[in-house]
């Protein structure tokens, strides 16, 4: 990966990924590889790679060994999926909640936490219990946004309570990127069969959501509800700025 750098585009990605002071990426340092060139990696040495790869990959100061040691993981949970071997199913899940940390920055939340922690939970509802405790974890913005984007894999089999009791409590988070995977989740809710659940949702909050959640939750709807909604919230903005 190393032998593959480029400088320019690793420029390029540090601006992208918000990587200067005071930015969420603060620090973090680009090899300059595209994804597809990862993942090609990945793919290459997958097979002679397993769990004792990982913890190296995910060590590294560079982003895109990071993702290359995610994404290797992501394979071995389909492997042993494939095998029905829950105990290692078990033992990858564990290990993801316990590395969440050097998924520092939102691509590496959002290509992960789908494919394994919200894999794992589709069928396993008596474990959801992780989402929560992962959400209530204050100034921990990674963990919580693996629980925000893990529901994607429940939202697309049909099932959107945790999904809705997630977003509604992170309606007064500070955070633009929880506003944008909240608000990226209800989209998906109204996109794969929710449109009801979504529209009571916005009924119900609309007025006092984030601006960013809101117009990335009602992106799929008609001009006709998007404005209807985005008054709702200009209206409630308006009144709170009267009272004050």
């Amino acid at each position: 990966m190393e032998a593959l750098a480029d400088e320019k585009q690793a420029t390029h990605l540090m601006r992208f990924f918000k990587t200067g002071p005071g930015e969420y990426g603060e620090g973090d340092r680009f090899l300059g590889l595209r994804v597809p060139q990862t993942r090609t990696l990945v793919k290459e040495f997958r097979s002679q790679a397993g769990m004792a790869d990982i913890p190296p990959l995910l060590d590294s100061p560079w982003h895109e060994v990071r993702l290359a040691g995610f994404l290797l993981l992501i394979e071995l949970y389909q492997q042993a999926k494939k095998r029905r071997d829950n105990t290692m199913l078990c033992h990858i899940v564990d290990f993801y909640l316990s590395a969440i940390e050097h998924g520092n920055n939102w691509d590496l939340v959002d290509v992960v936490a789908p494919k394994i922690l919200g894999d794992y939970l589709l069928d396993r509802p008596e474990e959801r219990h992780l989402l929560y405790q992962l959400a209530a974890m204050d100034g921990r913005l990674w963990h919580q946004r693996v629980a925000m984007v893990a529901t994607w894999t429940m939202i697309s089999g049909g099932e959107y309570d945790d999904a809705l009791r997630l977003a509604e409590g992170f309606l007064t988070h500070r955070h633009d990127l929880m506003h944008k995977a909240s608000g990226w989740m209800m989209r998906e809710i109204g996109k794969r069969g929710g449109m009801t659940y979504l529209l009571d949702f916005l009924d119900r909050h609309a007025p006092h959501m984030p601006r960013t959640m809101l117009r990335y939750a009602i992106e799929r709807l008609s001009p006709e509800q998007r404005q209807y909604y985005m008054k709702l919230t200009d209206s409630a903005m308006r009144s709170t700025k009267y009272k004050n």
